[in-house]
């Protein structure tokens, strides 16, 4: 990896957000993956894990859900699903397995996922992302993965509860 001006004082910056003379801050991966996972199934027509992981995790998360009334990442899985994450000092790799909605631009939506988790891991762990990899395993028909629509509609909520709280 080479450095340029502009990246060093960035990097600084961020390596003194978690190590300083009062303490050092260690990331998890756990906790990457997370917010990883959470960053991507904000983009529309994302469901993570894909294919027969995403059903299985899916209605495992509704029922789960529906028994103990506790929430859960958006689609009713487990935030970390697909996700795979490379976690150092000061800087992290992530790799996401993930199907796209039928009718949508894989280029676009990759593009759009991985905006949204180099965002959400820099701005909310402190982490520099050095790649977001991803994998699209599975085309997902609405009329036959009935959790992809309650996926937007979770999704949906989410945004207006942002917005809520984004106004106060």
């Amino acid at each position: 990896m080479s450095e340029q001006g502009s990246g060093k004082g960035q990097q600084d910056q961020q390596q003194s957000l978690l190590q300083s003379d009062r303490g050092n801050t260690t990331i998890q991966n756990a906790v990457v993956a997370q917010v990883a996972g959470i960053a991507a199934q904000q983009v529309e027509g994302v469901q993570m894990g894909g294919g027969t992981s995403a059903a299985v995790t899916g209605f495992l998360g509704s029922v789960s859900n529906a028994v103990t009334g506790a929430g859960s990442a958006p689609g009713g899985g487990n935030a970390s699903t697909g996700v795979s994450v490379e976690v150092g000092q000061e800087e992290a790799a992530v790799d996401l397995t993930m199907a796209v909605q039928y009718g949508k631009s894989v280029p676009q939506i990759s593009e759009a996922v991985r905006s949204n988790v180099i965002s959400g891991v820099e701005n909310l762990v402190g982490l520099r992302v050095t790649e977001v990899n991803i994998t699209v395993n599975d085309v997902q028909f609405p009329e036959e993965r009935p959790m992809l629509g309650r996926q937007e509609e979770v999704e949906e909520e989410t945004r207006e509860q942002e917005r809520k709280t984004g106004a106060r």
